[in-house]
């Protein structure tokens, strides 16, 4: 996200973000870096920092690493047996082609800064233009920041692939494959490009201008997990729940999958936060700490919860609670401290518990992965509590913040992005139902999406 659009504390060139990651990796930029006669000065003479764009190398690599196979492992892990298929092309369909509308239009859409003026509401504050489709003008030698633009592109890229896929979750196992790609596409088109504008598209962005510091949303809370969490209930109450919901016992049928799928996000969430401060510094080392506190309580609290009710703690608990976790950081890891991450993932375990369980049986929709209740409550308890917790008195980084200002500046920027993305997502889903129709047939359903939509099986045993 680029730094006009957050706020900014004091950056010191730290390389403790290098050293998290695994050896193998920082070798392999090191001696593609050095292949290319990249200087070994920290600053190069075209204005390109090589420790910057190192880590955003490594951390494009870890966030696409969150879907392909991180996201695809724990939701394939989750669903049945005759659906595992089905959930892991999803993901792998939608990598390619959220890449190939992010760079047609969604990229541009999104940070294309034409006619943004600071203090300004007009159309621009909403959206950007048609300036970087295709990626118009950009190539090696452009820059965003310390960085290379392009690199810039992926970078947002990988955010632009996983958001539409974090909402492959709610409607698992009864949605036609045509029917994903084509709400998918005009989603991230509709939804995310405009409220990723509006947040990380720099000064002159309709909830960058907000207040006197504008929006807290570090890595995309806003952006990423209250809009998939918002459109992934829209679309399961739209198309209702699976055959037998409430009646039969749909238990995960690969739990060993799904822990793998979780580990393998939260390494690639160093990617995702970390990688959110467009540099190797005090900033990234700082969000990397935060989100591993955070996912540490809130998975700790989930287990402890279902300990205390059930009288065993579950291996489906204690990975969906650190995901809660994770996403409830998201939006405050580069304001937050120690502290204020400690009291996210508390926060985060115990309200996502609530939303995942109690509230989903009480108003009866099938959210078959617990999107809204993760990702979308997560998202919003992570917004709201940046805006108290970024306080320097807090053990945040904001110094002589208003805090009632600012969680009034973060509750508005949270519900107007609900409001849009629950209200397009159901015309999307409308206009996708009347091309393709939405829902597999009963016949369909029942035998499977493996076998019905790819005539494959996921076990031939």
């Amino acid at each position: 996200m680029p730094s006009s659009a957050r706020p900014q504390p004091p950056r010191s060139r730290l390389n403790s973000p290098l050293r998290l990651v695994t050896p193998s990796l920082v070798y392999c930029v090191v001696v593609i870096a050095g292949s290319l006669g990249v200087p070994s000065v920290a600053m190069a003479a075209e204005g390109i920092d090589t420790g910057d764009t190192a880590w955003l190398l490594i951390s494009t690599a870890l966030v696409l690493f969150m879907t392909i196979p991180g996201l695809a492992l724990f939701y394939g892990g989750l669903v049945r047996t005759k659906n595992v298929l089905s959930v892991l092309m999803q993901c792998l369909a939608l990598t390619g082609l959220m890449t190939i509308v992010w760079l047609v239009i969604g990229y541009s859409l999104a940070f294309d800064t034409t006619g943004m003026v600071a203090g300004e509401t007009g159309l621009h504050a909403f959206i950007g233009g048609t300036g970087k489709a295709f990626l118009s003008g950009v190539d090696a030698n452009t820059l965003s920041g310390t960085i290379p633009e392009v690199l810039f592109f992926l970078f947002q890229c990988t955010f632009a692939i996983i958001t539409p896929a974090l909402i492959l979750g709610a409607f698992a196992e009864r949605m036609r494959f045509s029917a994903v790609l084509i709400f998918s596409a005009l989603w991230l088109i509709v939804v995310y490009a405009p409220i990723c504008h509006m947040t990380w598209g720099g000064a002159g962005g309709f909830f960058a201008d907000l207040g006197p510091r504008g929006v807290f949303d570090f890595a995309g809370g806003i952006v990423v997990h209250i809009t998939a969490g918002v459109g992934a209930l829209v679309a399961c109450i739209v198309i209702g729940p699976r055959e037998g919901y409430g009646k039969t016992a749909m238990p995960p049928h690969n739990l060993t999958m799904c822990v793998t799928g979780t580990g393998m996000l939260w390494v690639g969430w160093y990617g995702f936060n970390g990688g959110s401060a467009l540099g190797a510094n005090g900033d990234a080392a700082m969000a990397i700490t935060s989100t591993q506190i955070s996912a540490s309580t809130a998975a700790l609290t989930w287990m402890f919860i279902e300990w205390f009710k059930h009288g065993k703690p579950s291996v489906l608990g204690i990975a969906t609670g650190a995901i809660a976790g994770l996403a409830a950081i998201t939006p405050a890891s580069g304001v937050v401290g120690p502290i204020g991450a400690l009291a996210i993932g508390l926060s985060s375990g115990v309200l996502c518990f609530l939303a995942s369980t109690a509230l989903k049986t009480r108003l009866g929709y099938d959210d078959s992965l617990d999107v809204f209740g993760v990702h979308g409550v997560g998202g919003f308890v992570g917004t709201i509590m940046a805006g108290i917790f970024g306080a320097a008195v807090l053990g945040g980084n904001q110094e002589g913040l208003a805090i009632g200002t600012q969680v009034g500046v973060q509750l508005m920027a949270a519900l107007i992005t609900a409001l849009w993305a629950g209200g397009a997502s159901f015309v999307l889903l409308k206009i996708t139902d009347a091309i393709v129709g939405l829902r597999v047939s009963d016949e369909d359903e029942s035998t499977g999406l493996d076998l019905a939509l790819h005539e494959e099986r996921g076990y031939n045993l």
